[in-house]
């Protein structure tokens, strides 16, 4: 309801469960968050989206050199991902839609956008919303830009169904509020990424490596975890290393307490 209070107790709640998680469980920390956010809003799926911007593009690129460069939803499906990556090749070749690039333009500062502010009304009967919303049954959305430095931000979309009503300005409230006041962890989960902290993002491979470096596991029980030789474990640390800048397992773990590497 509009007039309902927040739920701040919630929110620091949340935010404590967050503190819980060690940096090796990134991963569910990020889903512990979406889940726990949607809740509070009757969302019925999140996207959250690592974005860099290529600095080479930025002055003749319609998305300012803003690119998206990982995605994961809290509830995965093969269909919507193949439209979503659709959408992310278009901003590829140059032709974003309109409600990106009005995200874009605001890129290096925090804000939450109802999907109304982000497109004119005609919009809403044209191709990329049909396509892109009720193509993959969503109905309305409220968009989060949380920059992390000059060239890396996280993007989060909570989404509702046809089935259900619009979201109201108390849920942007609530939205706003729950993810305003955590950058640590926003930190913590570029860092589990490689997403705007590392020279490249790292492969699904590699992050799987690094969880294992973080538990403080050997090479060789990574290595037995996932099937691997000791040798090919040893060369994604290698690569993880050179990635993060860094040249011990020290200084990797450095990064997460978030000082600079010995």
């Amino acid at each position: 309801m509009l007039n309902e209070p927040i739920d701040f107790e919630r929110i620091y709640a949340l935010w404590d469960e967050l503190a819980e998680f060690e940096a090796s469980r990134m991963p569910d920390a990020r889903m512990h968050l979406l889940l726990a956010v949607c809740k509070m809003i009757d969302a019925r799926q999140a996207d959250w989206i690592g974005a860099v911007r290529l600095v080479d593009n930025m002055h003749s690129d319609p998305l300012f050199g803003w690119r998206p460069r990982s995605i994961s939803a809290l509830y995965p499906d093969d269909e919507t991902a193949r439209i979503i990556q659709e959408a992310f090749a278009l901003m590829d070749q140059g032709t974003p839609d309109i409600t990106t690039v009005r995200n874009a333009e605001l890129a290096g500062e925090f804000r939450v956008f109802m999907l109304h502010e982000l497109a004119p009304p005609e919009w809403f009967e044209g191709d990329a919303y049909k396509i892109y919303y009720h193509g993959i049954d969503r109905l309305d959305s409220i968009w989060v830009g949380i920059p992390i430095n000059a060239d890396a931000e996280i993007q989060i979309g909570f989404h509702r169904a046809l089935s259900q009503s619009p979201f109201s300005e108390r849920d942007r409230q609530v939205v706003r509020h729950a993810l305003r006041g955590i950058r640590w962890f926003y930190r913590l989960q570029m860092l589990s990424e490689g997403i705007g902290v590392a020279s490249e993002p790292l492969t699904p491979t590699e992050a799987h490596v690094l969880l294992g470096l973080l538990q403080g596991l050997s090479e060789r029980r990574i290595a037995e975890n996932y099937g691997q030789s000791p040798h090919t474990t040893h060369d994604h640390v290698k690569r993880i290393y050179r990635k993060y800048g860094v040249s011990s397992r020290s200084a990797l773990m450095a990064l997460w307490l978030g000082q600079q590497p010995p």
